[in-house]
């Protein structure tokens, strides 16, 4: 297979920009400003961030600017506050607008070359690239639940959230969300897609974070787990009773260590799951009735 020169990358590499940027819009709305939306599918809808849209004053204040210079008013379909997403459907006849390509978020490796798309600061357009620095749950302050980020060191200001992140090949990977500390974080490509097909996935309720295990539990608890960081009120966890600084040490037979192996193995169960848990030394097998959401954690 040919190889391009260097010169052919690098102008590939702009075209691919040039070519998602028809697809990416600014979403105004009468509270907190401007944002950036991207053209999701065919028929006219947006896919942006809940916080763009939500200090709107009224229904269907919201107004969207588009690439080619028009600007269209935009009913919010659905908004997820705990996902940061709203779907908008642009009135009138919007046209045939150019849809971004989605690309698969659990395909992406730490590393990995991306670029974000928006608004910052009002700079219309406005590109900047950096590397993937991972995709894992992160605990948002003040809440005892986790979600489910993309995290890289894009250059993110006021006016990127809602835009998309892109992967080398110009398939969004991600929705860009918001600054922690020196990350970006930005919503996998999957869960956006997910949710605004309206798949429902089961769920536990709970925020982890790895931990190793002391030497003189490894023989009966396994080297790794998963400790509870937080159990949402009225979850699937806390009906099972399971409480902040248990460690998941399996799920259905599958050893824990990373956060991954558990969504997974969620996302594959049937309505109960068991889980084996360590509580004060001693290890027990948890039952949990799972119960069902739009959310991916």
């Amino acid at each position: 297979m040919a190889e391009l020169s260097g010169d052919s990358a690098a102008l590939a590499g702009v075209q691919m920009i040039e070519d998602v940027q028809r697809s990416v819009v600014q979403v105004r709305s009468g509270g907190r400003g401007t944002g950036a939306g991207v053209v999701w599918l065919g028929d006219g809808a947006v896919l942006t961030n809940h916080h763009v849209i939500s200090g709107r004053r009224r229904r269907g204040n919201v107004r969207v600017a588009l690439h080619d210079g028009r600007t269209l008013d935009a009913d919010v379909v659905k908004s997820d506050r705990s996902l940061d997403l709203a779907l908008l459907r642009l009135e009138g006849d919007p046209g045939d607008l150019p849809a971004a390509p989605v690309g698969d978020s659990e395909a992406l490796r730490v590393g990995e070359l991306v670029y974000a798309i928006g608004h910052p600061w009002g700079r219309v357009g406005a590109v900047s690239a950096g590397i993937v620095g991972g995709v894992g749950e992160f605990r948002r302050p003040g809440r005892g639940s986790s979600t489910r980020y993309v995290s890289s060191d894009v250059a993110l200001a006021p006016g990127n959230s809602g835009g998309p992140l892109l992967n080398a090949k110009g398939e969004v990977v991600a929705i860009n969300a918001m600054i922690f500390g020196l990350m970006a974080l930005s919503i996998p490509s999957n869960v956006a897609q997910a949710w605004v097909a309206g798949e429902r996935r089961p769920r536990l309720g709970i925020g982890v974070l790895p931990v190793e295990l002391p030497a003189f539990l490894r023989r009966e608890a396994g080297t790794a787990g998963l400790v509870i960081a937080g159990v949402e009120t009225g979850g699937a966890a806390e009906r099972a009773g399971l409480l902040v600084g248990d460690v998941l040490l399996a799920i259905a037979g599958k050893p824990l260590g990373e956060t991954e192996t558990l969504l997974e193995a969620v996302a594959h169960a049937g309505d109960v799951v068991s889980l084996r848990v360590m509580r004060g030394g001693r290890i027990m097998v948890v039952e949990v009735r799972l119960e069902e959401s739009g959310r991916a954690a």
